[in-house]
């Protein structure tokens, strides 16, 4: 029987994303785009839910529940999840390990005083962590994160201390030629991240990312996430289906049909469900115990045959 477990998970970027990832601080038209998302995408993409009685995770930045109150108001009211997603969008990696931790605790007295308590999940900025914010969540109580990419469809425990040789040309190849050290697993469950489901970097224009025009055709990103569903669909009877939104991006008219459509053809199918990552994570957890389950089991199967 299968049991396919699809999740949305909206990062309310808007302002925030402007101020601490895309390059767009100084810009007053890239600004208005963050207020946009919030007043107006973020309405949208509830109302959306709404209609199909769907309850997803929405990872909303400090920035973003002080900046959009009224919107924040709606998606609560809607019984929406809310995770955390930084302050201002900040990266990881550009920041102290202090200042890691401030921003962290910051966001999770913002959304407790909008939701009424504290929140379990998290993805991080730009799908950028730091070699130690996997244990600054699990030591601010986090439950599970929704950023780290060792697989793609199946939930997994989150690991920490990886450590690996970067090459360096001036000095003796023997001193870099060595394997990857895997780190070790923690209690903090990962819902698989998965850039191929994410709607922002073909759909979203910005100015100073490489690989970014704005204008894909939606129709051909549902191709491409509908070829990965079916191919779930045919080879797993337990997974995840972990789609990443930006109200900046699926507020627009072209994309919330995208996702009509998809919702639709993925809901005609037996065994797939629509639920919050809370939800997903709390059920994995019962699957797979940490203390007596914490290795990789959807490798398991795969290496002993």
């Amino acid at each position: 029987m299968k049991d396919i477990k699809v999740t949305f998970g909206v990062d309310v970027d808007a302002v925030a994303g402007w101020l601490g990832s895309y390059g767009g601080e100084d810009s007053l038209q890239d600004i208005q785009r963050g207020l946009f998302a919030g007043d107006v995408g973020l309405p949208r993409l509830v109302r959306l839910f709404d209609r199909y009685g769907i309850s997803s995770t929405f990872f909303t930045p400090g920035h973003s529940i002080e900046t959009f109150p009224r919107s924040i108001e709606m998606l609560v009211d809607s019984g929406h999840e809310l995770g955390v997603h930084g302050y201002s969008h900040e990266n990881p990696r550009d920041m102290s390990p202090q200042q890691e931790r401030d921003v962290l605790e910051r966001s999770l007295e913002l959304i407790e005083s909008v939701w009424g308590r504290k929140p379990t999940g998290y993805i991080a900025p730009w799908g950028e962590m730091t070699t130690i914010t996997a244990d600054i969540l699990l030591e601010a109580g986090i439950e599970y994160d929704r950023t780290q990419v060792l697989h793609d469809f199946q939930p997994f425990y989150a690991r920490t201390g990886d450590s690996w040789t970067k090459i360096d040309y001036s000095r003796p190849a023997a001193e870099w030629m060595k394997p990857l050290v895997r780190g070790t697993e923690i209690p903090l469950v990962s819902l698989a991240f998965n850039w191929y489901l994410d709607d922002l970097p073909p759909m979203m224009f910005v100015k100073t990312s490489p690989n970014s025009d704005g204008f894909k055709n939606p129709r051909d990103i549902e191709e491409l996430w509908r070829d990965q569903f079916d191919w779930v669909y045919r080879e797993y009877d337990y997974a995840t289906f972990p789609i990443c939104l930006h109200p900046d991006v699926s507020g627009r008219p072209q994309v919330l049909l995208m996702i009509e459509r998809l919702i639709e053809y993925m809901a005609d199918k037996p065994g797939v469900s629509f639920d919050t990552c809370e939800n997903i994570v709390r059920d994995f957890k019962q699957r797979h115990p940490f203390e007596t389950d914490p290795r990789y089991p959807f490798d398991r199967e795969f290496w002993a045959s």
